[in-house]
């Protein structure tokens, strides 16, 4: 999906990446003062209204997984990406709901940057694969997923109010084959006597 713009005071910046013109600063969500500015940004671009509820489900239970991506040089909220995880169908899985960077903004990496950002935590805290919808006609949104590597899992036909079709879009995480033994670590093969000539 994706969103709007907003103003606000300078945020503490987790971690900063110069794009195109300005600098652009990246901050997890830091609680209710942000929360007015992802609501801002999402309403303004996306095709699907949330109420405040839909928002705050989101950021009060997963708000490692929400960031937000300011202008430093203008003091302004210009992207956000917000997501959830949980357990689906037997797997641990993530979940981006929401992408949206501004207009002027597009084209500079930022919501690369804030769906890179979502999916290393989603990683990190075990997730197995990563999912989303997206319109099928969003064709900015399609290739920038389809860099990072997802794959059309599904057509959902109508599946937005409006009546447009979504892809179902999946990233899975390479996973360890369960029948493969376990690789030797360096102490452990110093632990064995190898009778090799080439030792």
């Amino acid at each position: 999906m994706s969103a709007a713009v907003t103003s606000c005071g300078a945020p503490s910046p987790s971690s900063a990446s110069g794009t195109g013109g300005g600098e652009i600063t990246y901050v997890s969500y830091g609680g209710e003062q942000h929360l007015p500015l992802v609501m801002s940004l999402v309403d303004a671009e996306l095709s699907e209204p949330y109420s405040i509820f839909t928002y705050r489900y989101f950021v009060y239970l997963w708000p490692q997984l929400t960031f937000l991506a300011f202008d430093a040089k203008e003091g302004k909220c210009v992207g956000t990406v917000v997501c959830k995880m949980g357990e689906h169908r037997g797997a641990f899985r993530g979940y981006i709901a929401m992408l949206v960077v501004l207009k002027p903004y597009r084209g500079r990496g930022i919501a690369t940057e804030l769906v890179t950002r979502s999916i290393r935590v989603m990683m990190e805290s075990g997730c197995e694969e990563v999912t989303l919808e997206a319109e099928v006609t969003n064709k900015g949104a399609l290739a920038l997923y389809g860099r990072l590597g997802f794959i059309r899992a599904k057509r959902l036909y109508r599946y937005y109010l409006n009546g447009v079709d979504a892809f179902r879009l999946k990233l899975l995480f390479p996973r360890p084959d369960p029948g493969l033994p376990p690789m030797m670590i360096g102490s452990e093969r110093d632990d064995q006597q190898i009778d090799s000539p080439y030792l």
